[in-house]
Protein backbone atom coordinates (compact mmCIF):
# COMPACT_ATOMS: atom_id res chain seq x y z
CA UNK A 1 0.00 0.00 0.00
CA UNK A 2 2.79 2.42 0.86
CA UNK A 3 4.47 1.90 -2.51
CA UNK A 4 1.13 2.72 -4.21
CA UNK A 5 0.90 5.92 -2.15
CA UNK A 6 4.45 6.85 -3.12
CA UNK A 7 3.86 6.06 -6.81
CA UNK A 8 0.66 8.13 -6.93
CA UNK A 9 2.41 11.00 -5.16
CA UNK A 10 5.40 10.95 -7.50
CA UNK A 11 3.15 10.92 -10.56
CA UNK A 12 1.14 13.86 -9.17
CA UNK A 13 4.32 15.84 -8.45
CA UNK A 14 5.69 15.15 -11.96
CA UNK A 15 2.45 16.38 -13.54
CA UNK A 16 2.45 19.47 -11.32
CA UNK A 17 6.03 20.27 -12.42
CA UNK A 18 4.84 20.20 -16.03
CA UNK A 19 1.99 22.57 -15.19
CA UNK A 20 -0.59 19.82 -15.58
CA UNK A 21 -3.43 18.89 -13.29
CA UNK A 22 -1.84 16.67 -10.65
CA UNK A 23 -4.83 14.30 -10.61
CA UNK A 24 -5.64 13.13 -14.13
CA UNK A 25 -8.72 11.01 -13.60
CA UNK A 26 -11.56 10.16 -11.26
CA UNK A 27 -10.07 6.67 -10.78
CA UNK A 28 -6.73 8.17 -9.76
CA UNK A 29 -8.45 10.55 -7.34
CA UNK A 30 -10.35 7.60 -5.84
CA UNK A 31 -7.09 5.62 -5.54
CA UNK A 32 -5.40 8.50 -3.71
CA UNK A 33 -8.35 8.87 -1.33
CA UNK A 34 -8.34 5.09 -0.73
CA UNK A 35 -4.64 5.15 0.07
CA UNK A 36 -5.02 8.10 2.43
CA UNK A 37 -7.89 6.32 4.20
CA UNK A 38 -5.70 3.23 4.54
CA UNK A 39 -2.92 5.27 6.14
CA UNK A 40 -5.41 6.94 8.46
CA UNK A 41 -6.74 3.56 9.63
CA UNK A 42 -3.43 1.74 10.11
CA UNK A 43 -0.52 2.33 12.40
CA UNK A 44 2.63 2.87 10.40
CA UNK A 45 4.89 2.72 13.45
CA UNK A 46 7.24 -0.20 13.87
CA UNK A 47 7.71 -2.11 17.08
CA UNK A 48 11.09 -2.18 18.77
CA UNK A 49 11.54 -5.66 20.16
CA UNK A 50 14.55 -7.95 20.31
CA UNK A 51 12.63 -10.48 18.19
CA UNK A 52 11.78 -7.97 15.45
CA UNK A 53 14.48 -7.50 12.84
CA UNK A 54 15.25 -4.23 11.09
CA UNK A 55 13.11 -3.81 7.93
CA UNK A 56 16.24 -3.00 5.92
CA UNK A 57 17.47 -6.56 6.64
CA UNK A 58 14.30 -8.12 5.22
CA UNK A 59 14.40 -8.91 1.50
CA UNK A 60 12.22 -6.69 -0.67
CA UNK A 61 9.43 -8.59 -2.47
CA UNK A 62 10.17 -8.82 -6.18
CA UNK A 63 8.79 -10.43 -9.31
CA UNK A 64 10.58 -11.78 -12.38
CA UNK A 65 10.00 -9.87 -15.61
CA UNK A 66 11.53 -10.63 -19.00
CA UNK A 67 12.04 -7.82 -21.51
CA UNK A 68 12.42 -8.86 -25.16
CA UNK A 69 14.08 -6.23 -27.36
CA UNK A 70 13.40 -5.59 -31.06
CA UNK A 71 16.13 -8.10 -32.02
CA UNK A 72 14.58 -10.85 -29.90
CA UNK A 73 17.26 -10.68 -27.18
CA UNK A 74 15.84 -11.35 -23.73
CA UNK A 75 16.78 -9.84 -20.38
CA UNK A 76 15.35 -11.29 -17.17
CA UNK A 77 15.20 -8.84 -14.26
CA UNK A 78 13.77 -8.77 -10.75
CA UNK A 79 11.35 -5.91 -10.18
CA UNK A 80 10.27 -4.72 -6.71
CA UNK A 81 6.53 -4.85 -6.03
CA UNK A 82 5.04 -1.40 -6.68
CA UNK A 83 7.63 -0.30 -9.27
CA UNK A 84 6.59 0.59 -12.82
CA UNK A 85 8.07 -1.32 -15.74
CA UNK A 86 9.47 1.99 -17.03
CA UNK A 87 11.42 2.54 -13.80
CA UNK A 88 12.55 -1.09 -13.78
CA UNK A 89 13.77 -0.83 -17.37
CA UNK A 90 15.76 2.34 -16.60
CA UNK A 91 17.34 0.78 -13.50
CA UNK A 92 18.42 -2.24 -15.56
CA UNK A 93 19.75 -0.46 -18.67
CA UNK A 94 16.89 -1.59 -20.89
CA UNK A 95 16.19 0.79 -23.75
CA UNK A 96 12.69 1.95 -22.92
CA UNK A 97 12.60 5.68 -23.50
CA UNK A 98 9.92 7.25 -21.29
CA UNK A 99 10.34 10.81 -22.62
CA UNK A 100 7.63 12.26 -20.35
CA UNK A 101 8.98 10.45 -17.27
CA UNK A 102 5.74 8.61 -16.63
CA UNK A 103 3.35 11.57 -16.73
CA UNK A 104 1.10 10.08 -19.47
CA UNK A 105 2.18 12.69 -22.01
CA UNK A 106 3.81 10.41 -24.62
CA UNK A 107 3.88 6.84 -25.88
CA UNK A 108 7.64 6.25 -25.83
CA UNK A 109 7.44 3.64 -23.04
CA UNK A 110 5.08 1.47 -25.13
CA UNK A 111 5.46 -2.24 -24.30
CA UNK A 112 3.65 -5.30 -25.58
CA UNK A 113 2.49 -7.90 -23.05
CA UNK A 114 3.32 -11.15 -24.84
CA UNK A 115 0.86 -13.35 -22.93
CA UNK A 116 -2.83 -12.40 -22.99
CA UNK A 117 -3.34 -14.10 -19.61
CA UNK A 118 -0.91 -11.65 -18.01
CA UNK A 119 -2.49 -8.77 -19.94
CA UNK A 120 -5.86 -9.69 -18.43
CA UNK A 121 -4.37 -9.49 -14.92
CA UNK A 122 -3.57 -5.79 -15.41
CA UNK A 123 -5.96 -3.04 -14.41
CA UNK A 124 -7.83 -1.66 -17.41
CA UNK A 125 -6.04 1.32 -18.98
CA UNK A 126 -7.41 4.77 -18.20
CA UNK A 127 -8.62 6.97 -21.07
CA UNK A 128 -5.40 9.04 -20.85
CA UNK A 129 -3.29 5.92 -21.40
CA UNK A 130 -5.46 4.82 -24.33
CA UNK A 131 -5.10 8.28 -25.87
CA UNK A 132 -1.30 7.99 -25.72
CA UNK A 133 -1.35 4.39 -26.97
CA UNK A 134 -3.20 5.60 -30.07
CA UNK A 135 0.05 7.42 -30.95
CA UNK A 136 2.30 4.40 -30.35
CA UNK A 137 4.28 2.67 -33.07
CA UNK A 138 3.29 -0.97 -33.64
CA UNK A 139 0.18 -0.94 -31.45
CA UNK A 140 -1.25 -4.39 -30.60
CA UNK A 141 -4.23 -5.72 -28.65
CA UNK A 142 -1.96 -6.25 -25.62
CA UNK A 143 -0.08 -2.93 -25.77
CA UNK A 144 0.38 -0.87 -22.61
CA UNK A 145 2.54 2.01 -21.46
CA UNK A 146 5.41 0.78 -19.31
CA UNK A 147 4.87 3.64 -16.86
CA UNK A 148 1.37 2.31 -16.13
CA UNK A 149 2.26 -1.37 -15.68
CA UNK A 150 3.05 -1.72 -11.97
CA UNK A 151 4.73 -4.81 -10.52
CA UNK A 152 2.39 -6.91 -8.40
CA UNK A 153 2.68 -10.53 -7.20
CA UNK A 154 0.24 -11.86 -9.82
CA UNK A 155 2.51 -10.51 -12.59
CA UNK A 156 5.47 -12.73 -11.61
CA UNK A 157 6.80 -14.21 -14.87
CA UNK A 158 5.56 -11.32 -17.05
CA UNK A 159 7.14 -10.99 -20.52
CA UNK A 160 7.23 -7.61 -22.23
CA UNK A 161 8.26 -7.06 -25.84
CA UNK A 162 9.69 -3.72 -26.90
CA UNK A 163 8.44 -2.42 -30.26
CA UNK A 164 10.90 -1.89 -33.10
CA UNK A 165 10.54 1.91 -32.84
CA UNK A 166 8.93 4.71 -30.83
CA UNK A 167 7.35 8.00 -31.76
CA UNK A 168 8.75 10.93 -29.79
CA UNK A 169 7.12 14.05 -31.13
CA UNK A 170 9.10 16.33 -28.81
CA UNK A 171 12.69 15.37 -29.58
CA UNK A 172 13.35 12.77 -32.23
CA UNK A 173 16.39 10.63 -31.51
CA UNK A 174 16.98 11.75 -27.88
CA UNK A 175 17.28 8.99 -25.28
CA UNK A 176 16.92 10.44 -21.76
CA UNK A 177 19.07 9.14 -18.93
CA UNK A 178 17.26 7.72 -15.88
CA UNK A 179 17.30 9.89 -12.78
Amino acid sequence: MLSRISRLGIQAVNRAKLGQNSVTSTNQKEAIISCLNYVGNHSLCSATDANVSDKSEQPEAKISVTFVDKDGDEKLINVPIGMSMLEAAHENDIELEGACEGSLACSTCHVIVTDVDYYNKLEDPEDEENDMLDLAFGLTETSRLGCQVIASPELDGLRLALPAATRNFAVDGHVPKPH
